[in-house]
């Protein structure tokens, strides 16, 4: 299924995309009298009911054909595909032509780092670039969220603990980023992790080492590769965590992002973001991500 937010009355509300629309949970929770959850954090810690009964009552609504349960896209403003996440764990150079285009040797092990939630935001969402940066940068990247409880769980079972996979948008300050040896400042800024449109599912995924990812910035392509070329795989990275840190529910990995990004440019051939840009994050099976930018004064 692929699920997502949306914000009406000043809340945030869970709907399921479809064939006719997207289904608003609580209005179908009410027309079959069925309690149901009304919150993406419940879904993914399985609270109130199950998939397999979500499942069966978008079916009911798509057999019923009744419009007012459903909603068309550009009725509403999206919210963040993943709205509270626990932790925000970040895999650095995870790509191998990234790591080329970037003059650094493959890793031996992953390069983790962490954003927390002040960074999330959703699609079609207007995004600051930060006022004292002049070198931000786009990083289409595929999320990975936690659906159950991982410790130490090994490289063949790790995919069992992934509730779903949705498009990011790693933004990084990179002037910000290398002002230290320590990357945070340059990762963690307002708004910097956008997540959606839509989590799906792992099981409408399958290998989710075998995906198609882009970016475009303005409608100019500047990243396309796949998946397979991590360096480190999704059931790599999830099990590697899982030796160091207890996974939950809800927990997003950001799996890192291939070559075309500025900073992998001739110094002199960057184009960072400037006001008024668009980008567009792209992953197959999982929708398009897009964000506008202002430069704050």
């Amino acid at each position: 299924m692929k699920f997502l937010t949306f914000k009406k009355g000043g809340f945030l509300k869970l709907g399921i995309k479809t064939d006719l629309g997207v289904l608003d949970i609580e209005k179908a929770g009410a027309s079959f009298q069925t309690e149901l959850p009304t919150k993406i954090e419940d879904v993914i810690n399985k609270k109130a009911t199950s998939l397999e009964d979500l499942d069966a009552v978008k079916k009911q609504a798509l057999e019923s054909k009744n419009c007012e349960l459903f909603l068309e896209e550009e009725e509403f403003t999206f919210g963040p595909a993943v709205t509270k996440p626990g932790k925000i764990i970040c895999v650095g150079l995870n790509y191998k032509k990234h790591a080329l285009e970037s003059n650094m040797p493959l890793p031996e092990y992953p390069i983790l780092f962490n954003k927390f939630d002040n960074t999330i935001s959703a699609h079609n969402q207007v995004i600051n670039l930060p006022f004292n940066s002049t070198e931000n940068d786009y990083e289409a990247e595929l999320a990975i969220v936690i659906g159950k409880e991982a410790k130490r769980v090994s490289t063949d079972e790790a995919l069992d603990y992934v509730f779903g996979y949705c498009n990011a948008n790693d933004l990084s300050s990179r002037d910000l980023q290398f002002r230290t040896n320590q990357w945070l400042l340059g990762k963690c800024c307002d708004g910097f992790s956008p997540l959606g449109p839509y989590l799906v599912t792992s099981d409408e995924i399958g290998d989710p080492n075998q995906l198609q990812i882009k970016a475009t910035v303005n409608g100019e392509v500047r990243q396309h590769s796949n998946t397979s070329d991590m360096i480190f795989k999704c059931n790599e990275i999830i099990s590697y965590i899982s030796d160091h840190m207890t996974l939950r529910p809800g927990d997003v990995i950001l799996t890192g992002t291939p070559e075309g990004v500025a900073l992998g440019l001739p110094e002199g051939e960057r184009v960072y973001l400037q006001n008024g840009d668009e980008v567009t994050i792209e992953i197959e099976k999982l929708g398009t991500l897009t964000n506008k930018f202002k430069q704050e004064v």
